[in-house]
Order: C-alpha cells, then structure tokens, then sequence
C-alpha cells in the first residue's frame, strides 16, 4: 500500500471552479490505476473519475465538467472540477491500486467539497 494526500477542497458558489490534488508517497507500481471517489451524508460512495496508462473513465454526473489528470507513472493525481453544483458536495476522496482500473488498495482521508446555491 501506499500513502496518499488529498488537498484543494473547500468552498465555492454553484457554477464555480476547484481543483483537488493527491500526492502518492511509496512505490509507484502501486499506484498503477489512481481514482477520485465522493461519498456525501446519506449517500453511498461513488466512483468519481478512474485514470490508468492515460485512460481515463468518469461517472456520468461529472462528465464535461470534471478532468482528471496525473497518475502513472507520476505519483500525482489531480481532478479540475467545473461548474459545481450542491449535488457535488461531499468528502472526495484519492484512491490506488497496482492492477488496471478498477481496482483500488489504497485510500487517502480526504477532502471536503462544499457547493453552495
């Protein structure tokens, strides 16, 4: 396993802008496939963005709006979110895993997301 950390949460207004990091701490072949995940109060955590060998998968709710960039072999990942929306709201967290997509081992403590309408 590796160690990851999350930064650029916070809040914005509905139609605004963030942008989040994740910095990956230990062997790079365990961060083969690197992901975005959200989990908001009362909700199941949901798969926000997957990245490995540069292809890259999104949830439908975030298509169009949200890129994610970095990965393998950098260590780095990093999701530049766009018109935010309330339903965005959550504690999004950085995952990794040494196998293709979709499977993760490790997981950083993540960042919150706050929209306001």
């Amino acid at each position: 396993q590796v160690q990851l950390e999350e930064s650029g949460g916070g809040s914005v207004q509905a139609g605004g802008s963030l942008k989040l990091a994740c910095a990956g701490f230990g062997n790079t072949r365990d961060m083969f496939c690197m992901g975005w995940f959200r989990k908001a109060p009362g909700k199941e955590r949901e798969m926000v963005a997957t990245i490995d060998t540069g292809r890259t998968t999104y949830a439908d709710s975030v298509k169009d709006r949200f890129v994610i960039s970095g990965g393998y072999p950098t260590g780095s990942l990093f999701l530049e979110m766009n018109n935010l929306q309330p339903e965005d709201s959550a504690i999004y967290y950085c995952a990794a895993g040494s196998a293709s997509c979709p499977h993760f081992r490790s997981w950083g403590q993540g960042t919150h997301v706050t929209v306001s309408s």
